[in-house]
């Protein structure tokens, strides 16, 4: 943790990490690694965030963000209440911003957003008071999901990311993750790679600060961890993957592409896992894998989020 008394968190929301600085990247893991500690406590639970109100709005179907949002919430004492699309009168035809306007009403202290429309995150923190937190806007953006998979990278490399290369592989041009982790880990020094069939490389990827592949065995040469994305068949055009079988083939993650990497390489993959076809069942069980470490990370890295936005927000109040 950043131990220097002169820093104070800067940031009302957390839309995106391009809003981040090395200083706050290094606060936030250094805080989370202390909710980490709590988490491995018989009693997982501390009144730090007593009488705050998280509301979590996910309009699109989550596991683990909003599972980890809101057992995050909980270990903090603070009071969550959970809303879906199908619960909520988006249903009805009501606006995002009236939907909003409706919750701010009920004095929450963060706000965190889901949903299938890049910049909707961005557009309710232009129209509320409370903090927002992004968790997850279309193809845009994921901040805490890069957040949690460096968090879980810092339990291997410690703070030496500097010279690290990591490879994305898989569906990047509809990936969220991707993007997010493409701005964080390379604001971390950290040398990214990203591998996908060529329908599946987004528009301007020439302009992104990364080495391009369209062949698995090149891309995974030497380094140091891979990062299987999903498929994300529902955002798709018909016709970018005619045959899945084929991209099975070409482009799942199996132990004949982590024989050619560094050793001591890990695998990451954000969730839900298709198997056998983004990562072979060998693979997503191996000791090589952060998988399950990145879900614990996720809990811990968002009460370090709830807990930043909540006090620095109070502190505005006051």
């Amino acid at each position: 943790m950043n131990d220097d008394n002169r820093y104070r968190w800067p940031h009302r929301h957390l839309l995106d990490v391009t809003q981040l600085s090395r200083e706050d990247v290094a606060r936030l893991l250094g805080l989370a690694a202390s909710f980490q500690e709590i988490n491995r406590r018989p009693v997982k639970k501390v009144p730090t965030l007593k009488g705050k109100t998280v509301i979590l709005f996910f309009a699109e179907d989550s596991t683990r963000t909003k599972t980890s949002f809101d057992i995050a919430g909980k270990r903090l004492s603070a009071d969550t209440y959970s809303l879906s699309k199908t619960g909520s009168s988006l249903n009805k035809g009501e606006s995002l911003k009236d939907t909003g306007l409706t919750l701010q009403a009920m004095g929450p202290d963060v706000l965190v957003l889901r949903h299938s429309s890049s910049g909707a995150a961005e557009y309710l923190a232009d129209r509320l008071s409370c903090a927002v937190v992004n968790g997850g806007d279309g193809w845009h953006a994921h901040p805490t999901q890069a957040l949690l998979d460096c968090f879980s990278l810092r339990g291997v490399w410690g703070d030496n990311f500097v010279g690290r290369t990591l490879l994305i592989l898989g569906d990047i041009a509809h990936s969220r993750v991707a993007r997010s982790n493409v701005r964080l880990l390379t604001l971390l020094g950290v040398n990214v790679r990203i591998c996908a069939p060529r329908t599946l490389l987004p528009a301007g990827v020439e302009t992104w600060p990364v080495e391009v592949f369209t062949d698995l065995g090149r891309a995974a040469r030497g380094v140091d961890a891979v990062m299987c994305l999903r498929l994300q068949l529902e955002r798709q055009q018909a016709g970018l993957l005619p045959d899945l079988a084929e991209y099975s083939r070409r482009f799942c993650l199996g132990a004949e592409h982590l024989a050619l990497a560094a050793p001591e390489a890990r695998v990451l993959h954000p969730g839900p896992l298709n198997r056998g076809l983004e990562i072979a069942d060998d693979i997503a069980d191996a000791s090589a894998s952060l998988v399950l470490d990145q879900v614990s990370s996720g809990v811990a890295i968002r009460m370090a989020v709830l807990y930043l936005l909540a006090m620095r927000n109070d502190g505005e109040k006051t």
